[in-house]
């Protein structure tokens, strides 16, 4: 769907180096191709792929995939209630201590890659299915506003940002048996 992009006010000032990756306005369909685009970084990954991290500080591949998902079903959850016009303020997450306790390595690579297209197909699920007035309700998470437009562009733009991560830091370090 083409929206007007978000308009500094209708999100965190954090969120801005998500959504300025993202060109353009159709963010359905940028949702959608980074699926593919997605799936196919991982195709033909080894678990040793896998459990690699470019630095004895840095998440592994599998932690960093699924960092990816578990932002999204938040981000997602996020306009979800602010669609229905839900006015409770949400609280925040550390990703940190979700990736911590999320048992990402102990998972073959392959279940989280399949986790991260379900996760990306109901998200395009949802944002298919909101009404032009769902787009620019807003709501309060993490003490600060956010518009459902601009958790739309902030899920997209989180995983382009991970993704270029992954491959420029990891899949290019990866050392070739």
């Amino acid at each position: 769907m083409k929206l007007a992009r978000p308009e500094a006010g209708e999100y965190a000032a954090y969120y801005d180096k998500y959504i300025s990756l993202l060109p353009g306005t159709d963010v359905t369909g940028a949702l959608d191709a980074q699926r593919v685009q997605t799936l196919q970084l991982f195709r033909g990954r080894s678990e040793r792929d896998g459990n690699f991290r470019y630095a004895a500080d840095k998440w592994t591949v599998k932690e960093v995939l699924g960092h990816i998902s578990d932002s999204e079903r938040i981000f997602t959850y996020r306009a979800l209630r602010i669609a229905r016009a839900d006015e409770t303020p949400m609280e925040g997450f550390e990703q940190d201590d979700y990736v911590r306790s999320g048992g990402f390595n102990e998972r073959p690579l392959a279940s989280l890659v399949e986790e991260f297209a379900h996760v990306r197909s109901a998200s395009l699920a949802l944002f298919r299915s909101l009404g032009p007035e769902a787009w620019l309700r807003r709501g309060t998470a993490n003490k600060n506003e956010v518009s459902v437009r601009a958790l739309a562009f902030i899920t997209a733009g989180h995983e382009l940002h991970h993704r270029r991560i992954l491959e420029e830091r990891y899949f290019s370090s990866i050392p070739r048996a």
